[in-house]
């Protein structure tokens, strides 16, 4: 199972890009909280989430819980990572942890994650901050799948 964890997201609209690919290619979607919006069915359906009952998703209150339970090898996805994404051979279980769109994750996560941390090649410009999340997600979950030849 590919798990994609969502660390304090802000953004609905990046969350249901990643909840539909998450439904096309059998990915489990994991939040943690806080979250910027509400995934109550009235909120979703305005958001225009129109993926999101075709969607594994689970919500934590935050990442030790989701660790607890899911005792899964986790990658953290990050502009500071000593990876490159495409140089990991992922396990059969295991989850790429995203954080929020304006802060991403805190140091104690990063410390955490040391030797674990992954990111995806970008030009270095003046301006350029990183790529969206929800297309970061994408393609990370298609790497892994891919790996597993789409199985």
């Amino acid at each position: 199972m590919i798990h994609v964890v969502l660390f304090q997201p802000e953004i609905p609209q990046n969350t249901g890009n990643i909840a539909r690919t998450c439904a096309i290619t059998g990915a489990k979607l994991h939040l943690i909280r806080p979250l910027g919006f509400s995934v109550d069915e009235r909120s979703v359906r305005r958001a225009g989430l129109d993926y999101w009952d075709k969607v594994e998703v689970e919500v934590h209150d935050n990442l030790e819980q989701f660790c607890e339970k899911y005792p899964v090898d986790i990658y953290l996805v990050t502009t500071h990572g000593e990876m490159i994404y495409t140089e990991v051979d992922y396990e059969a279980d295991c989850a790429v942890l995203f954080g929020s769109e304006s802060r991403g994750v805190p140091d104690e996560i990063h410390q955490c994650f040391a030797g674990r941390r992954i990111k995806i090649p970008m030009r270095n410009r003046a301006g350029n901050r990183s790529l969206n999340l929800s297309n970061s997600a994408a393609i990370l979950i298609y790497e892994i799948w891919r790996q597993r030849s789409f199985q």
